[in-house]
């Protein structure tokens, strides 16, 4: 595999994985949509819906990483697009009822993290590059 968009979404995928399983033992009597959370790694706050949203995202970039050059690519640019938004935006929602997913700021600068390396990859690798499965060029 010598893809980049793959790669990243294979080990992204395979972390956001692990990060969303972990995450329910350190919510244990935590509402789903509490704006306050248990502490993973004792700095990212996280509730019950934050964890189901990592496992979805998780599998998402798994699964699209594990298909071909073309799904890694959307999906990487998909991810890193919510969040750069969510990063962003997330600064606005500390402290409020919106909040649901109990976001803190570490979490917000590890989204924007997460963003510039998924979009980095997403729409800087692998242009003019044919893919394996199609043999098309994108």
């Amino acid at each position: 595999m010598r893809s980049p968009n793959r790669l990243v979404a294979i080990i992204f995928g395979a972390v956001y994985l692990l990060v969303g399983l972990l995450g329910f033992a350190f919510t244990a009597g935590v509402g789903f949509i509490a704006t306050e959370g248990g502490l993973l790694l004792g700095i990212f706050e996280v509730n019950p819906l934050h964890n189901v949203a990592h496992l979805l995202i998780g599998a998402a970039l798994l699964i699209a990483g594990l298909k071909s050059v073309p799904a890694a690519k959307a999906v990487n640019i998909t991810v890193g697009a919510v969040y750069l938004l969510l990063g962003v935006v997330g600064f606005f929602l500390v402290d409020t009822a919106l909040n649901i997913l109990a976001l803190n700021t570490a979490d917000h600068f590890l989204h924007l993290a997460s963003a510039l390396v998924l979009l980095g990859v997403g729409l800087g690798a692998e242009r003019g590059v044919r893919t394996e499965t199609t043999g098309r060029t994108v």
